[in-house]
């Protein structure tokens, strides 16, 4: 397994890839993120409970019928953050991180869905509890997240994966909203991430049990190094995706590649979860960049 300071080596080297390789091609990047879209919303609300496929989200975006009976909370579920997701892509690198875009992420969110409680926090006696542990006091929401936020700011010489780690703990922590949390904190990731210069992650579904062990570690004793394991394979993943598109390879299977490699199947898939090979998920399924 990689240690911390190999992680943060790679990222550097496969960012700095990126940047060469992404010269003249926004159009291509462009269609790359369009594309991850569905994956993106699927896999965060799936995390919330929702019961929508990635198929069926791709029809909602796409404004294709479903095949069976869908509540309409969680259509705009799915619609919503979207529209988030497209306004963090466009908008990331104008506006810093503050209150206020928080809020306005949260307002988007639950459009049509909670009037009552969309584009604000936790007010009065408005208490929230995830398992055995408690949001924070709602008179102290507002102190506690501009706290996080300079904390953020300030220890720029930090790695991103350190940085981000800390603050999507510290919020879900804190559980500012009603409702929401989750899905603003994991928007808030991808929002500084583009602004700081790197490529937005994808936090799986299929990853869940391990998430939740990462907000059970920060609660007990502030540790965050299993958050900091899942953002950095998320991130060297989702460089991993974009080179091979970049660098014009041809994209298989890790299935195919096991056959034309002649290596085991299972090992290289052991590879790929630990981020060891350059292989990434699309749609549920391994792929490598092959030459």
């Amino acid at each position: 397994m990689p240690n911390k300071m190999q992680v943060f080596n790679k990222i550097h080297n496969l960012r700095e890839r990126y940047y060469k390789s992404s010269k003249n091609k926004q159009s291509l990047l462009k269609i790359i993120m369009e594309a991850e879209i569905p994956e993106h919303v699927y896999n965060s609300n799936a995390i919330e409970n929702s019961t929508l496929t990635l198929q069926e989200i791709e029809k909602i975006i796409l404004q294709i019928d479903l095949d069976r009976y869908v509540s309409e909370r969680e259509i705009f579920e799915a619609k919503n953050l979207v529209r988030v997701m497209e306004y963090i892509d466009a908008k990331a690198k104008e506006k810093e991180l503050d209150l206020d875009v928080m809020l306005f992420f949260h307002k988007i969110l639950l459009s049509n869905i909670n009037s009552d409680i969309a584009g604000r926090f936790r007010r009065g006696d408005e208490f929230v509890r995830v398992g055995a542990h408690i949001g924070a006091v709602p008179k102290d929401i507002k102190n506690f997240l501009e706290n996080l936020i300079i904390e953020y700011k300030a220890n720029n010489q930090e790695h991103i994966i350190k940085r981000i780690s800390k603050l999507h703990l510290g919020f879900e922590s804190i559980h500012p909203f009603i409702d929401g949390n989750g899905r603003i904190g994991r928007v808030i990731n991808n929002f500084l991430l583009i602004r700081e210069g790197y490529v937005p992650i994808n936090i799986k579904y299929i990853n869940r049990a391990e998430y939740y062990d990462a907000f059970q570690e920060f609660d007990q004793n502030k540790k965050t190094g299993i958050m900091e394991k899942i953002i950095g394979r998320a991130l060297t993943s989702s460089y991993y995706k974009r080179l091979a598109y970049l660098e014009d390879k041809k994209i298989i299977t890790l299935n195919d590649y096991a056959k034309k490699s002649k290596e085991s199947h299972q090992n290289l898939l052991n590879k790929a979860k630990r981020q060891t090979i350059p292989a990434f998920r699309e749609k549920g399924v391994w792929k490598i960049g092959s030459k």
